[in-house]
Parts: structure tokens; sequence; C-alpha cells
């Protein structure tokens, strides 16, 4: 089988950005961003989902996270589009309900080649580690948007904007590993191709 992989570089004035993407690999997460709390969701998403993912990245953390997240999800994004190549014989849609404590949350993905995202956030505290819950939802469209995913979040129930966001990103990990398995022949659409 050919290697699923993809190296990624971004630079501008408000980010620098080097991530490497297996999509075959064991999981393991070498991850350092600024944001410490971004470095823990973007651990889990590749640990759960079966992942090898490497980012290094400096951002303007003077002004906010928020450049430093939205760049990070554009370049996940492209990662994974450029890893699945063609996207021939992958699953291609997945879903997975994911509990942490007393929070749930439900991932859907469809790696379709059309990219849309619905994101339900209305639970999630105001400030999560220090940063307002809105940068997330930027960061989930980026990524949805570059990899060409069809993505839908939402928290079920649930208090803690930790415990809110670590079910959803174990959640996306899970759906992702499942929906880029190779596990059929050809393009996974009726119409015979993705977009």
């Amino acid at each position: 089988m050919t290697k699923r992989a993809s190296a990624v570089e971004r630079a501008t004035k408000e980010t620098s950005i080097r991530l490497r993407l297996s999509l075959d690999g064991e999981g393991s997460a070498t991850i350092s961003t600024g944001v410490g709390f971004a470095d823990h969701m973007l651990t889990l998403m590749a640990f759960w989902g079966g992942f090898d993912l490497e980012v290094e990245c400096r951002g303007d953390l003077e002004i906010d996270s928020h450049h430093t997240l939205e760049d990070l999800g554009l370049c996940l994004g492209q990662a994974f589009s450029e890893a699945l190549g063609d996207r021939k014989g992958i699953v291609r849609t997945a879903f997975t309900k994911v509990p942490m404590d007393e929070a749930l949350a439900e991932v859907v993905v469809d790696l379709s080649g059309r990219p849309y995202l619905v994101y339900d956030d209305e639970l999630l505290p105001a400030i999560i580690a220090g940063d307002e819950k809105d940068v997330w939802r930027e960061f989930f469209k980026s990524v949805a948007f570059r990899a060409g995913m069809n993505l839908h979040i939402k928290y079920e129930y649930g208090r803690n904007g930790h415990h809110l966001l670590e079910a959803a990103f174990k959640a996306l990990g899970i759906a992702l590993g499942q929906a880029v398995r190779i596990g059929r022949k050809g393009v996974s659409s009726t119409k015979g191709s993705l977009d």
C-alpha cells in the first residue's frame, strides 16, 4: 500500500508552522504549538485516530491564540487532504460519540471532498483554558474546509469546557480513523467520484 502521509509548511507574518501527518501510524504525537491546551487536544486526536502527528508552531500569541489555531486547522486539513490522495478505497464516512466524565460529544465525518461544518457549541463556556470558545469553531472550520470534509460536531451535554472539547477531539480522532480506513474497491460513491 502506498504510504498515506503528508508534510505541510506555512509561514506568514502571524504564524510559522511545520506539520507532518501519517494516516497509517501508531497514534504517536509530538506537538508544540505554544498553546498547551491545543497540544493536549491534538495529541488526543492523533492517539484515538491512530495517526502519527508532528507539529511545530510559532504564532503571535502576544495577541491571542486565534491566528495560531486557525492556521493549525488549515495545515491539518491540508495534510489530511494530501495524505488521502484520490481517496479511492476509503470507507469515507464515520461517526462516534465519546463521553468524558459528565460530558458527551458526537462527531460525524464524510470525507467527500465537499467541505461543510455544522458546529453546535452552545454548551461550551465562554472561556476555556484562557481562550474564547470561538477559537475552536475557527479551528474546526479550517480543518473541515481545507480537508474537503463534511464535519458535524455536537456537544450533547456537559458543563466543563475542558471535558466537552476533550470528548470532541477524541471523537474526531476515532471518526477520522474509521473514515480513512481502506475498506472498499474504487471510490465510495454511487456517482463514481468524490467532490
